[in-house]
């Protein structure tokens, strides 16, 4: 008997569950409300698996079920507080991104990066948190080309070379050596702006923020439209508002 294939096997079929599992998530994640008969069909997978695996998940309450409808469940809210607050900073980010919000009267957001993508940990500016755990390409935004600038040419390389430089709007940078040229200039000045380049008609400013040991921690931005960002505005008083903000995260964690 081969114990070594039967184990490979097993696994084989474990990681094929999990896929499953997070594809009905993904499936469920943007609906309010989805049947098993539109899981079904957005999913590709057989009624009775879509069925099998939402049992398993309402079980665990990570799935609620009303009247043939599955929503997400507020288990998840769980995990995702979890997430935002495993490093003591993320929660110091909070009340500034806040605060910042409402000295600017625009969208304030604290961003990191995970897996080579921005992720949205805070934000100030909307009714809704809805953009909280979306995953967004570091190139196009203001708050990427900080983290990008975090990392040295080979870093910033490989990422060109596994990601790409895909063109979000007519404005993204998709050119290596732009992008080069504009991670230097944020070296430089010490913060980076989006023009228009993750969303037409929007402009953002973003620094980076830093721990008391020099580590990076993520991006303080703020971005609105066009017709408010003016060049006076992007370059003068938002950076100076965003490394006070980020001064005062920095210097909350080292005091309390």
């Amino acid at each position: 008997m081969d114990t070594n294939r039967d184990e490979t096997a097993a696994d084989d079929v474990g990681v094929s569950t999990t896929r499953k599992t997070f594809a009905l998530l993904e499936a469920l994640k943007d609906e309010e409300g989805v049947t098993i008969a539109d899981l079904t069909e957005r999913t590709d997978l057989p009624k009775s698996t879509v069925y099998r695996h939402l049992q398993t998940l309402t079980d665990l309450g990570y799935v609620i079920e009303r009247d043939g409808n599955y929503y997400v469940g507020f288990r998840f809210v769980e995990l995702g507080e979890q997430a935002r607050s495993r490093r003591v900073g993320y929660t110091a980010a909070k009340r500034a991104v806040f605060e910042l919000g409402q000295e600017t009267d625009e969208r304030a957001v604290f961003i990191v990066e995970e897996d080579d993508e921005a992720v949205y940990v805070h934000r100030y500016g909307s009714l809704t948190n809805t953009m909280i755990g979306h995953r967004r390409p570091l190139h196009s935004m203001a708050a990427g080309k900080v983290v990008l600038a975090e990392r040295d040419d080979d870093g910033v390389s490989r990422y060109i070379e596994e990601v790409g430089l895909e063109a979000i709007t007519p404005n993204t940078i998709t050119d290596p050596d732009a992008l080069f040229a504009e991670l230097e200039q944020v070296r430089d000045r010490g913060y980076a702006v989006n023009n228009q380049e993750h969303m037409e008609g929007l402009r953002g400013v973003s620094v980076p923020v830093y721990t008391p040991d020099e580590d990076f921690l993520g991006s303080l931005s703020v971005f609105g439209p066009t017709s408010r960002f003016t060049d006076d505005y992007v370059h003068d008083e938002l950076p100076t508002r965003l490394r006070d903000k980020a001064g005062e995260i920095r210097v909350t964690l080292a005091y309390g």
